[in-house]
């Protein structure tokens, strides 16, 4: 029942609540996992991960994505996870759950996109072995489209009232700021490539030009691909065999009381009506009625 319980309420929850809970779920199975084969998290989720190699990413393409569901520490996904239900919400409020899921994986993609550029291209990163990992880019993506498309909704924290472009304003230049004496240059290269999208897709959208339908288009094929495709029931075809049969015997039967009435007209024609027995004529009285 408990198990039945959670599919509905994850069957029914908005996309945020979908998304967290993958996060959620994969921490703890890599964190399981890691513990029972005795194996660091990193050594598992390998294929997953992000690689700063272009010659390893060649070989993993989906790490493009999948690594934005992939967290190490307890205060890594948390903080994610709170960062985006805070800003996803308010997507949710003026747009799709389909827009929402294309913003946080296109955000996700464009912020590992530039770690892998920038680990390939600028000299301080090139001679660096990194991966990443984490919702970050995703969850920047998110905060910095709700707050440029709306950028004076308000909210309150205690008595001060602050406007979601301040608060992102704020965390976006203090990941610029961070960036060249971090121990984390990866992972703020994802914010900002991650934020960078988030910024152009909705500066393109108030301007009436969507750029994020090209992957909702994908995003509608993957679901069709996945819907369960549905049976004609046996049923079907027994209840066909049985109309053919039914008309075949209708048919038949029809043939055989016009071939008795040609028969008795031919017997007019031939001896005259008084040359018919009572019941040819009342046969064919009665198919006259009939007529």
């Amino acid at each position: 029942m408990a198990a039945n319980n959670l599919a509905y309420q994850y069957k029914t929850a908005n996309i945020i609540i979908k998304i967290i809970a993958i996060n959620a779920i994969i921490f703890i199975v890599v964190g399981l996992a890691a513990f029972l084969f005795d194996s660091s998290q990193a050594a598992i989720t390998s294929w997953f991960s992000l690689p700063e190699d272009l010659g390893q990413l060649i070989l993993q393409p989906w790490s493009l994505i999948t690594y934005s569901f992939l967290h190490f520490g307890f205060f890594h996904i948390l903080f994610n996870m709170l960062w985006l239900h805070f800003f996803g919400k308010f997507i949710l409020t003026l747009f799709s759950e389909k827009r929402f899921l294309t913003v946080y994986l296109l955000g996700a993609f464009f912020g590992g996109l530039l770690f892998v550029v920038s680990y390939n291209v600028f000299p301080a990163f090139i001679n660096s072995r990194s991966f990443l990992i984490g919702a970050s880019g995703a969850v920047t993506a998110i905060m910095v489209f709700i707050a440029t498309y709306t950028p004076n909704t308000a909210f309150r924290i205690f008595s001060w009232t602050i406007k979601l472009w301040q608060i992102a304003a704020v965390l976006f230049i203090l990941d610029l700021v961070r960036l060249p004496s971090s121990g984390n240059a990866g992972g703020l290269l994802a914010h900002v490539g991650g934020g960078l999208f988030g910024y152009v897709y909705a500066t393109q959208l108030a301007k009436g030009k969507d750029i994020g339908l090209w992957f909702e288009k994908i995003i509608d094929w993957v679901e069709n691909l996945l819907k369960p495709r549905s049976k004609k029931p046996f049923k079907t075809v027994h209840r066909t065999k049985k109309t053919t049969t039914t008309r075949t015997s209708k048919t038949t039967g029809k043939n055989d009381h016009q071939k008795k009435i040609d028969a008795i007209l031919d017997k007019i024609g031939k001896s005259g009506y008084d040359s018919l027995t009572k019941t040819e004529k009342d046969f064919l009285f009665k198919a006259g009625k009939e007529e």
